[in-house]
């Protein structure tokens, strides 16, 4: 009979844990907080985009796979996408604004501040983000660390050497441009873009091969600058550098023991090739014949010589100074 007391199971016997207790237990404190802004809908597991997010991020992971296999079958082309991995890394390099393709999380990831900032940064750029299992992040990683996190970027796009003067000449100022002989460091060539740019460059050229390209950790290095000043790739630098010359530019290279002092440089108002060589060995034999001038950097301290991208940074403020004045 509903409500008989007396029906067996109908009460809780003495002693047994069974059933509701006095007190909730916190159970509804909790249920009244909240659980922060709801994810994207490519992060919630279950929904179309989410699986539509998963099925695009294993065909980028065989895509990814198959291209670095290429790199690996062409070494030092620099031609295929690339993966940033880390936590720190992705947020740096997407507030630089490095052009990226896709950001990967993966599926069980501790979020901190970090992954919060990288997802909001991402989305504010249109970024696709995409949520995938740890294993597929392995595959695309390599291996290689990791922390639950990756950005891909996708290959740089690299101007002519011919674009530069065309870009010098619509800007009505006498061309200045760095050409990069065997700095293999992709930092230096960030922050030689960085300068090139804030000390009215028009450009910066590389060699082909053996050489670093504008890989994530140029683009970092340069602070976003790379999105403004061009990059060509010469498939001979010394050829390219005979162009210029015969376009009218002097040609100046950087040497400890050059030809004239930076005190001296009488040839920075001139439309002039800035070419900068690695630290240890300096200029190759053929780019130094090839150069109108060497020039020397006048130090005071026991120093034998600065780090490629600090000396270009002092040359170009110097030529700067000297066409302001001029």
């Amino acid at each position: 009979m509903a409500g008989n007391s007396r029906r067996r199971g109908a009460m809780r016997k003495e002693g047994t844990k069974k059933g509701a207790v006095v007190g909730s237990g916190g159970q509804r404190r909790r249920g009244l907080q909240g659980k922060g802004p709801t994810p994207p809908a490519e992060m919630r597991p279950g929904h179309p985009a989410a699986r539509k997010a998963a099925r695009d991020a294993k065909a980028a992971a065989r895509s990814n796979r198959s291209q670095v296999a290429g790199s690996r079958r062409k070494a030092g082309d620099g031609d295929t996408p690339e993966t940033v991995l880390g936590r720190n890394p992705v947020v740096e390099c997407l507030r630089a604004g490095v052009p990226a393709t896709a950001l990967y999380v993966a599926i069980g990831t501790t979020a901190d501040d970090r992954i919060a900032e990288a997802v909001h940064l991402a989305a504010n750029a249109g970024i696709s983000i995409l949520e995938v299992p740890r294993n597929d992040l392995d595959r695309i990683s390599g291996g290689a660390l990791h922390q639950g996190v990756g950005l891909q970027v996708p290959p740089y796009g690299y101007a002519h050497p011919d674009e530069l003067l065309e870009a010098a000449s619509d800007s009505g100022r006498p061309p200045l441009l760095v050409a990069l002989d065997s700095v293999t460091d992709p930092r230096n060539l960030g922050a030689v873009v960085r300068s090139v740019g804030a000390f009215g460059g028009h450009g910066v050229v590389v060699p082909q091969r053996r050489a670093a390209g504008m890989t994530a950790v140029a683009w970092r290095t340069s602070a976003g600058t790379a999105a403004r000043v061009p990059v060509a790739r010469a498939t001979n630098l010394t050829r390219t550098l005979r162009e210029y010359a015969t376009a009218g530019l002097m040609i100046a290279g950087l040497d400890a023991e050059g030809d004239v002092s930076l005190d001296d440089f009488e040839l920075a108002a001139d439309p002039l090739v800035l070419v900068v060589g690695s630290e240890g060995k300096g200029l190759s034999r053929l780019v130094k014949q090839t150069c109108d001038v060497t020039v020397s950097i006048p130090m005071a301290g026991e120093v034998e010589s600065l780090n490629a991208a600090v000396a270009t940074g002092v040359v170009l403020a110097e030529v700067a100074r000297r066409r302001r004045q001029s």
